[in-house]
């Protein structure tokens, strides 16, 4: 019986041509072997599974084929078939990661004058170079600078940092990028096909984003999920197989942070983890999605090219209008903190729900990002005039149950709660009055938005949240709430309020600030009642 092999050795670019989502680097190394410009030393650099090693081999083959066709390797010649098997002594594979003393390059630097004994060209492939010590890439630097005729250095590499700038100026460097999902999807298909592997567009797609740029990570997915699928790989074998919550639980969760719900969300992630979803696969799907819901406020249009694919696009264009950009930073940086703590941690369960608890509630949090989450939200309401809105509807309306008013639901004001205010007694027609000039707040709420910022116009809306009153010589502007008084109670506005409004009335006026339920119809202040009070129970009380 022979032994199963993986399909990502299995279907490893055995040409040029066979190279995906890399044609400059397989061009330009194809150019120098048919021309005979060849150089001593190559580095290849790139995350992991974009082919560089694949390409390193190749080229291994390549300049010891007897037959070569345009540049690739024939692949049936003695020399092409004793480096595939790894049985020719002459080009060695070297993972530096495990031979990263100095020895180790002593002896391969030793070894490299001698000419090769079977083939065209002695190739070292030094794989992870960068894991080298200090001491073994000063051994290896001076055979690089000048090797004998018969050496080729091929190094790999995904950490081009730590390569010293010494040997970056003696390689020929040759960048590997991230493959596109398309690429990766064709490449799934055809090996699928070949493999007479049933499997949907939908998972193919789904595998090819999760494979984040690496070929390799795609090929390994699709194994393990045509390994695991009793029939045709699905969308839901792939979530299953790899233990992924899916892009509608994803979501689902995230709506129900953004509407801090928290009954909700823990009832979600209750029935992911259950269910066997990973945990540390579930944080990152929704780290994913907040970095995509700030692409999209970002760049509303440019930023669906740039999706990771966590969600559809209209999930994420929905829950973008939920959370402000400062909620997603909060979420973003809360969410990458317990997943990189999942090492230390031995209870991971309790870790993501007490997570989705400060998420839901920030009010259990009183650092400065907790702070800037919750005011940008009221800022963003502020300007979409929500609060205005929630301010002039009749009582027993309420907010959007899609959008909570404030950051929480606390009920202590301090946590940014309204607080309530007393029904108003509907006073008779006849007995109120008003000395306020018709049109005189329409003009006025005209010149103070157009002279106001942004977060501030909204209150000066003619039907917002406050409300002027001319007595005599004095403009009274009364607020609905204490909160709509502490935002528009500035110098600065008043200031502004008292030239603007001077200008309409075409007289002086000054300026002052109350609650509505403060003011009376009769025009008194509440000092005047408490007077008036005192007065019809002189024979309780004695004003002097």
């Amino acid at each position: 019986m022979d032994m199963y092999q993986a399909l990502y050795r299995k279907y490893r670019p055995q040409t040029f041509s066979d190279v995906v989502g890399q044609k400059s680097v397989t061009d330009t190394l194809r150019a120098q072997l048919e021309t005979g410009k060849l150089s001593h030393a190559y580095l290849f650099t790139g995350t992991r599974g974009t082919g560089k090693t694949s390409c390193a081999k190749i080229l291994a083959r390549a300049v010891n084929c007897e037959n070569p066709n345009h540049g690739d390797p024939c692949g049936v010649c003695p020399a092409c078939r004793a480096i595939e098997e790894g049985s020719c002594m002459d080009v060695l594979e070297i993972d530096a990661a495990s031979n990263n003393g100095v020895d180790s390059v002593r002896m391969l630097r030793d070894d490299a004058i001698y000419t090769p004994g079977t083939v065209k060209m002695r190739v070292y492939i030094i794989d992870e170079v960068h894991m080298l010590s200090t001491a073994a890439f000063n051994a290896l630097l001076k055979i690089i600078e000048e090797p004998p005729a018969h050496l080729l250095f091929i190094l790999a590499t995904t950490e081009l940092q730590k390569v010293p700038a010494t040997i970056l100026s003696r390689c020929q460097r040759f960048a590997f990028k991230r493959l596109l999902p398309e690429d990766i999807a064709a490449r799934l298909n055809y090996i699928a096909y070949q493999e007479h592997i049933e499997i949907e567009s939908d998972a193919v797609s789904l595998l090819a984003r999760l494979a984040d740029g690496g070929m390799r990570d795609g090929v390994s997915l699709l194994d393990q999920c045509a390994s695991a699928a009793s029939g045709a790989v699905t969308l839901e074998s792939v979530y299953a197989s790899l233990g992924l919550a899916g892009e509608r639980r994803t979501a689902e969760l995230m709506q129900a942070v953004a509407k801090q719900d928290t009954a909700k969300a823990l009832t979600i992630f209750s029935s992911l983890y259950s269910a066997g979803k990973d945990v540390g696969a579930l944080l990152g799907e929704m780290c994913a999605l907040c970095r995509d819901l700030l692409v999209l406020q970002t760049a509303p249009k440019s930023g669906l090219a740039m999706l990771s694919g966590i969600a559809t696009e209209q999930q994420a264009q929905a829950l973008q209008t939920m959370l402000s950009p400062g909620e997603l930073m909060r979420i973003l940086t809360m969410t990458q903190a317990v997943r990189a703590s999942f090492g230390k941690n031995a209870d991971v369960r309790v870790a993501a729900e007490l997570l989705l608890m400060q998420l839901c509630e920030p009010s259990l949090q009183l650092d400065a990002q907790a702070l800037n989450a919750r005011i940008s939200r009221v800022e963003e309401q502020l300007a979409s005039g929500m609060i205005m809105k929630a301010a002039t509807q009749p009582a027993g309306d309420g907010f959007d149950d899609d959008r909570p008013p404030f950051p929480d639901d606390a009920d202590d004001p301090e946590h940014g709660q309204l607080p309530a205010q007393p029904p108003q007694q509907e006073t008779p027609k006849e007995q109120k009055q008003s000395e306020t000039p018709a049109g005189f707040w329409p003009a006025l709420s005209e010149k103070l938005r157009a002279s106001l910022s942004a977060k501030d116009r909204g209150f000066f809306a003619p039907n917002g949240p406050l409300h002027p009153v001319v007595r005599g010589d004095t403009l009274i502007m009364a607020a609905d709430n204490e909160f709509v008084l502490g935002m528009v109670k500035k110098p600065a506005i008043e200031q502004l309020i008292r030239e603007k409004a001077s200008a309409v009335a075409g007289r002086p006026l000054a300026v002052r600030f109350a609650l509505k339920n403060q003011i009376t119809d009769t025009g008194n202040d509440p000092m005047d009642a408490l007077v008036r009070f005192g007065e019809q129970h002189s024979d309780i009380f004695t004003i002097k």
